[in-house]
């Protein structure tokens, strides 16, 4: 992922206890997210987190999706140790790696994911970008494995908030080539890469989920 200037609103973190970094969004989300996975995600299998940020998703997940075996990842090495800290007294999560979601050939090292996730990180990078993440993640599913992406999104090209409007500005303006996402193009993309995708879940604080699935 290319380094890029980006308003102090796109990742607000504080420290906390040990090693741990708070994200106030993590903290905000994590139980609507937990409660869309046990509905849609596979009881046992590998999941792997993208951008893993700070670590509190995938402890989250990890503590009420116990079947799964999870990978946390994260672009940003100096928020690996959160992550881990985060994670350490789970059996079910692995140490957490590098790697760069948006740049092209993770999927051959990740391969055979039952669950990936993505959460909040569209909106950060380019379309070019996100169209590699989603291609590289429907390779990397196994067959019937799933993919989910959370996040701030346009609707049908408008943003439906003045809250929406003004975090876009304040991307778009300190670069043109990231912002929200209209909903459509990722649908797109989700189809051009082989997935199957279903109608996008509303989540609180008028995000979206999407959701698709890698044929049997």
């Amino acid at each position: 992922m290319i380094r890029r200037p980006q308003p102090p609103r796109a990742s607000v973190v504080e420290a906390g206890d040990g090693g741990r970094l708070v994200a106030p969004a993590a903290t905000r989300n994590a139980d609507a997210i937990c409660d869309l996975l046990l509905r849609v995600a596979p009881e046992r299998g590998r999941a792997l987190e993208l951008a893993s940020g700070t670590g509190q998703h995938v402890a989250a997940f990890a503590t009420r999706l116990p079947g799964l075996d999870w990978q946390p990842s994260e672009v940003d090495a100096g928020r690996l140790t959160s992550i881990d800290a985060y994670c350490d007294p789970l059996t079910n999560v692995a140490i957490a790696v590098h790697l760069d979601a948006s740049s092209p050939g993770w999927a051959k090292h990740h391969a055979g994911q039952d669950l990936i996730v993505v959460i909040n990180l569209l909106h950060l990078v380019s379309m070019d970008e996100a169209a590699c993440l989603i291609g590289e993640a429907a390779q990397a599913l196994s067959r019937s494995g799933r993919l989910l992406i959370y996040g701030p999104f346009m609707r049908d090209g408008v943003l439906t908030s003045d809250g929406d409007q003004r975090f876009h500005a304040a991307l778009s303006g300190s670069d043109p080539r990231i912002g929200y996402k209209n909903d459509r193009d990722i649908l797109d993309e989700l189809s051009a890469a082989g997935l199957i995708p279903v109608d996008p879940v509303a989540m609180p604080a008028n995000n979206l989920a999407f959701l698709a699935e890698k044929p049997a």
